[in-house]
Parts: structure tokens; C-alpha cells; sequence
């Protein structure tokens, strides 16, 4: 099966000029853990989690209206083209240790991919238990 047939299509993302507590916000109307970080241009520049907030910016006591989404977010994201396989994609996440993966395609960003979409296709169960076993797998 073929990401682009699991991927969530409709990304809410976030500026790279936007502040965290903006970008907050968004994780909480939408109820979600990640926003990928786009240029002006509508290409990926990063990925931020509500984990980057708190440990990047509440922790290290940041304010979070004055702090951009730039200076707290992943700038080397693991991305999954759309036309690959889920299988490849399960890998990459074992691989990486995360529990999503941006979906692009020529270089923009037209998806998000997570473990659970993978979880919840049927023909994928096995790649993601075996993705999410890794993933949970303490670092060493």
C-alpha cells in the first residue's frame, strides 16, 4: 500500500516566523502533537512538537509569545515521499524514532503520516506494532 493512500491530507502547519505560543494553540484546537514548519514558499523547513515547546521554551524559560517557532523547532526532519511504500515508511519511523512522518512530493509538503494511520490499515498492523515496538524502545 501506498502512503498517500493513509497520509492525512489536510495539514494544519505552522510559520517559521509564527511564535510558540501560537503555534500552541493550533496544537491545541486541533489536537495534535506536531506541526510541520513551512516556508513562504509551502516548502517544509521543520517539524514542532508540543514536547519542543515545553522542553525547548516553558523549561528553559523562554516566553512563549516572544519566542518564533524557528528557534524551537527539528530543522533535519525525516520525511516519506507520498508514492512510497508503507512499509518503507514504518522502517524510516523505526529508524528514526518518530511516531510521524511529514509526506512530500517535489519537495512540498502534501501530508502527514503516523503510526496510528499506519495502525489502523488492516494489511499494516505487523509494520506498525514492529514500528512502534522500536520507537518505544528506550535511546542507549
Amino acid at each position: 500500500m501506498r502512503v498517500y493512500k493513509l497520509m492525512r491530507a489536510n495539514v494544519v502547519s505552522v510559520s517559521e516566523t509564527s511564535s510558540a505560543m501560537e503555534a500552541a494553540r493550533l496544537l491545541c484546537r486541533h489536537d495534535i502533537g506536531a506541526l510541520p514548519v513551512v516556508g513562504e514558499d509551502g516548502r517544509l523547513r521543520g517539524i514542532l512538537t508540543d514536547r519542543d515547546i515545553i522542553i525547548r521554551c516553558v523549561a528553559a524559560e523562554r516566553d512563549p509569545a516572544e519566542t518564533p517557532v524557528s528557534a524551537l523547532m527539528t530543522r533535519n526532519v525525516v520525511t516519506v515521499p507520498a508514492d512510497a511504500d508503507v512499509r518503507e515508511a514504518a522502517s524510516l519511523m523505526s529508524a528514526n524514532k518518530v511516531r510521524r512522518l511529514p509526506v512530500t512530493k517535489n519537495g512540498a509538503l502534501v501530508g502527514m503520516l503516523s503510526i496510528g494511520d499506519i495502525a489502523r490499515a488492516r494489511s499494516c498492523d505487523m509494520e506498525a506494532a514492529l514500528a512502534l515496538a522500536e520507537i518505544s524502545e528506550p535511546a542507549e
